[in-house]
Formats: C-alpha cells, structure tokens, sequence
C-alpha cells in the first residue's frame, strides 16, 4: 500500500476521533507517522503537532458554531497549563524513554477508567464561568502531564473536564479542542527549526484527510447520545494504554 494512501487513511481517522470525541489527535497521529508512514519519533512528533494544530482549529470551529466550547473555562484552562508544560518538558529531558512511555500508558488508563465510570448529571451552559480554581488548577496539572509526556492532552483534557469541571460530554470535546489548539501551538512556536525537514508530500494529504475526518466527527458527535460518545473514549484510552504499555515493556 502506498505511503499516500496510508497517510489519508490514518488521517481521516485522526480527524474522525478529534471530531467526535475531542482528543486522541496525538496519540493516535504519532503511532501512524512511525509504524504505516516511517517517520523517526522525533520527525513524527513534529509533524503530528502540524497534523493537530490544523485538525483542532478546523474542529474547533465546527464546535463553536453550535455552541458546545465553553471560551472562560477552556481559555483559563489552557493558560494554566502552558508555563507547567514548558518546565516538566525540560524534566523529561533526564528521564528515560521507556519509564515515560509508561507513565503515559499509566496516565491514559486511570482516564480512561475515570470516563468508564458512571457519572453525575452535569450542569447546562451557565457552568462556563463557573469553579475558576478548578479550571486553573487542573488545567496547571495537565499542562505538567503533557510537558512531561510529550502529547498535545487532549486524551486527558476531556476526562479531566467531564470528571473535575462537570461539564457534559458534548461541551467537554468542544472546550477540549481549545485547550489542544494552544498547547499545539505552543508547541510548535519551539519546534520552528525541526519543521524545515518535513515531509509535506505526506505531511500535507495526511493533514487534508483528518481536516475533512473532523467535520465527519463533529456530525457524528451531533448523532449520539454523551454517555456514548464518553464510553468510546474511555475504550479507546484503555486500547492505547495496553499497546504503549506493551510497547514500553518489551
């Protein structure tokens, strides 16, 4: 199978999944770019954030224009976050790769058991302004997990905003792409000599695909109930724990 077609294919479904669930961009764009596409870690993470940054803020539109991103609580959220990442970034620097491949995977099952588990009804629109300590401080600890363990966060953005802020599924993967929209970009302001050597004839239709993937998701977001939408991302997180904890073990 061709390299093009390999890069739409995982494309749409990078898109799919930041559509309709509000994360997993990352986490599943990474994988794709050095098993199907070849890439090195390090050229994969690079073009990974392009992939998302440009997915997130085209799916990010699509959620604000049928009101589901909460703009005060997302915004908080992710300026908490952004001076944490930077210093755990440089922490990871000393850490070994295998301890932070499982870190993560450890990360990403304690959310996914988290979205598993049957939750309180949560409150309507006006929580958009609501529990500003909460937003900031889980937003600061996120930040630190994802400066630490290198991916955008929007796998544990949306837990974190279903589980901590109360927010319903469906504001929760519209507020996330906010959240991933600055840290990917962010991100990308201190990777600018890396994106020299990036492969755009991959790079660029990959990018295409999960672009119109996202629109996809976001109509599919619009079809299924919360509960649903929230116990596939649970499914999903655990998938890839087992895998990057294999990954990390062996």
């Amino acid at each position: 199978m061709s390299a093009l077609v390999l890069a739409l294919f995982a494309g749409a479904v990078v898109g799919l999944a930041l559509g309709a669930l509000g994360g997993g961009g990352s986490v599943l764009a990474v994988p794709a770019l050095i098993y199907l596409l070849g890439f090195t870690p390090a050229a994969a993470t690079t073009a990974a954030l392009i992939i998302v940054t440009a997915t997130s803020l085209t799916a990010l539109y699509a959620h604000a224009r049928t009101g589901d991103v909460r703009w005060k609580a997302g915004a908080l959220f992710a300026a908490a976050g952004l001076l944490p990442a930077a210093a755990a970034g440089a922490a990871a620097a000393r850490l070994p790769q295998p301890v932070l491949t499982a870190a993560f995977a450890g990360v990403a099952a304690l959310a996914a058991v988290a979205m598993l588990r049957p939750t309180r009804s949560a409150p309507g629109p006006a929580a958009d302004g609501a529990r500003p300590a909460k937003a900031a401080g889980t937003g600061a600890g996120l930040g630190a997990l994802t400066g630490l363990l290198g991916v955008g966060g929007g796998f544990l953005a949306v837990p974190a905003l279903v589980t901590v802020l109360a927010f319903e599924m469906q504001a929760a993967v519209g507020t996330s792409l906010l959240v991933i929209s600055a840290n990917s970009l962010a991100s990308l302001t201190t990777r600018g000599a890396t994106t020299a050597g990036v492969d755009w004839a991959v790079v660029g239709p990959f990018a295409g695909a999960a672009i119109l993937g996202a629109w996809d998701g976001k109509r599919l977001a619009a079809k299924v109930t919360g509960i649903l939408l929230q116990r596939t991302f649970g499914v999903i997180l655990l998938a890839v724990a087992v895998f990057m904890l294999a990954d990390a073990l062996t």
